[in-house]
C-alpha cells in the first residue's frame, strides 16, 4: 500500500490505489473491469464498499444524511431541565448531570458537556469582579483528629407564593483529611448549632479543638489580655462534650478557609438549581451528598476523605457518647402557650391539657416531632410534620367535656315555674291614649 494511502483523504486513497494499477496493467486497464480484490488489498476497503464506490465511478461523495441532526437524542425530554439549570447560572457539567441522573437520564457526562458548550446563549451574564487582592497568610497542618472547622453559611429559598425565606446551613470539615458534614436549619439560634455540632461529632467524631469564628453564641467579647469570654451555655456545651474551642482573628476568612470553601463549595455543587419539598428532605439529600463526596478522590488532600479520616483521625478523635446530657440539648426547651401551642421551626405544635408544666422540651426526628416532658421523663405526644403553617392540633389538647354530678336516688321533689311579670317601663304614666279605644 502506498505511503499516501495511510492520510484521512478517501478520495486520494481510491485515486493513489487505482493509478498504481494502472501503470501496471498499462494499455490493457479497464475501470469497468478492475479487479475489487486487488482493489481491496491495497485500500483496506470492504469488497462491498468497493462495489458501491465502482457504480459512482470510484468517486466518493459524501453521505445523504451529512449536516442532518437526529430529531431525537438521549436528552430528549431532559432539555428542559439543563435549560433551567443554564438559565440560572448552573454551567458546571457535573452539577448538571447529576440532576439529569436523578431525573432519569441515561446518557454520558461528554454528551451533556457538548449541551452546554452549545447553549452558552441561556448562561446569564456574570458581574464583573474586582481584581484579587493576593495571598494574605500562609496554609498550615494539623495532625489527625486535632482540628475542625465549623461557620454556618445561609441561601435564599423562593417559593410559589412569591415569598421568600432564609435558611442556614451548618457546616463542619476535618482539617486533616478533608471530611466533611453539611446539615440546614431554619435560623442559626444557638439551640440549632449544638444540634449541628451533635450531628456532626456523630458523624465524625470529637475532634481535641474546633476553629470557628466570633459568632454570638460562642463568645461574648474579650477581655483586656485577649481571652475569649464565653458565651455561658457555650461553656457548659464544651465541657459535656470535651473539646476546645479556638476563634479566628476577627474579619479573615482565610484562617478557617476549608470550610468557607466547603460552604462555597455547597452552594456551588449541591445547592445549584436544586428544587425540594421540606427542609426535612433537603436535609435527607444533603447527608447522602456528603456521603458521595466523602468517598471520592480529593486532589486538595490527596485521599479519599472517609478512608484517611476513618484510618487516622479517628484513631485520635473521641467518639461521642449519647448521654442524658446530650438528649437536653438534641431537645430545646420551649414554653407553652395559654391556648395549648409550642412554637418550633416557625410552626405551632399543640401539647395535651393534662400536662400541667409551664415548660416542655421538643424534638423533630425526620417527619416526626415529639415533645417531652421538662424533665425528658416521658413523650407527652406526638405530630407528623407537614411542615405548613397552620396550627397542627393533638389528642386532648383541649377538654371536649367538664365533668358532671348525676343523681343517685330517684328524684321525688317536685316545684312549679311560671311565667315572669311584665316589667313595665318608666315611661307608661306618659301614655294618656291608653284604655280610649276600649269598647
Amino acid at each position: 500500500m502506498h505511503e499516501d494511502a495511510t492520510c484521512n483523504d478517501l478520495q486520494k486513497i481510491i485515486t493513489q490505489a487505482i493509478n498504481e494499477i494502472k501503470q501496471e496493467q498499462g494499455e490493457n486497464f479497464n475501470l469497468a473491469k478492475i479487479n475489487l480484490a486487488e482493489l481491496e488489498r491495497r485500500t483496506g476497503l470492504s469488497r462491498s464498499r468497493l462495489r458501491h464506490l465502482k457504480e459512482n465511478n470510484f468517486i466518493v461523495t459524501p453521505h445523504g444524511r451529512t449536516g442532518q441532526k437526529a430529531t431525537s437524542t438521549v436528552l430528549t425530554g431532559y432539555s428542559g431541565i439543563i435549560d433551567g439549570l443554564l438559565r440560572k447560572g448552573v454551567t458546571n457539567s457535573s452539577v448538571c448531570f447529576e440532576r439529569l441522573r436523578e431525573a432519569g437520564y441515561t446518557g454520558g457526562l461528554t454528551t451533556v458537556k457538548t449541551y452546554i458548550a452549545d447553549h452558552r446563549d441561556l448562561v446569564p451574564p456574570k458581574r464583573q469582579l474586582v481584581a484579587p487582592q493576593g495571598n494574605r497568610g500562609r496554609r498550615y497542618q494539623t495532625s489527625p483528629g486535632e482540628s475542625y472547622q465549623m461557620d454556618w453559611g445561609f441561601v435564599q429559598v423562593d417559593t410559589n407564593t412569591d415569598a421568600s425565606y432564609k435558611v442556614a446551613c451548618f457546616a463542619m470539615i476535618c482539617h486533616h483529611c478533608g471530611e466533611r458534614y453539611i446539615e440546614f436549619f431554619p435560623n442559626a439560634r444557638q439551640e440549632n448549632l449544638f444540634i449541628g455540632m451533635i450531628h456532626a461529632f456523630t458523624y465524625m467524631g470529637i475532634p481535641h479543638y474546633i476553629l470557628t469564628d466570633n459568632m454570638k453564641s460562642v463568645v461574648i467579647r474579650r477581655d483586656p489580655e485577649g481571652h475569649p469570654i464565653w458565651q455561658k451555655d457555650y461553656k457548659v456545651f464544651m465541657e459535656t462534650i470535651g473539646f476546645q474551642t479556638k476563634l479566628c482573628k476577627p474579619r479573615h476568612p482565610f484562617t478557617k478557609g476549608k470550610v468557607e470553601r466547603l460552604i462555597r463549595f455547597v452552594k456551588d455543587n449541591f445547592l445549584a438549581g436544586r428544587v425540594f419539598g421540606t427542609i426535612t428532605e433537603l436535609n435527607l439529600e444533603a447527608i447522602g451528598w456528603c456521603n458521595r463526596q466523602n468517598s471520592i478522590y480529593h486532589k486538595t488532600v490527596d485521599c479519599i476523605p472517609c478512608e484517611k479520616h476513618q484510618e487516622d483521625c479517628m484513631a485520635v478523635a473521641s467518639v461521642l457518647t449519647k448521654t442524658q446530657a446530650l438528649a437536653f440539648y438534641l431537645c430545646p426547651e420551649r414554653k407553652i402557650s395559654f391556648d395549648g401551642f409550642v412554637h418550633y421551626e416557625g410552626r405551632r405544635f399543640g401539647v395535651p391539657y393534662w400536662y400541667t408544666q409551664k415548660t416542655c422540651r421538643i424534638r423533630r426526628d425526620s417527619f416526626t416531632l415529639y415533645i417531652y416532658a421538662s424533665d425528658l421523663s416521658k413523650v407527652l405526644t406526638t405530630h407528623d410534620v407537614t411542615w405548613m403553617r397552620r396550627d397542627s392540633f393533638c389528642r386532648d389538647q383541649y377538654v371536649t367535656e367538664q365533668p358532671e354530678e348525676v343523681p343517685s336516688m330517684p328524684v321525688k321533689t317536685r316545684i312549679f315555674q311560671i311565667e315572669p311579670p311584665k316589667q313595665h317601663s318608666g315611661f307608661e304614666k306618659f301614655n294618656f291614649e291608653e284604655g280610649l279605644w276600649d269598647e
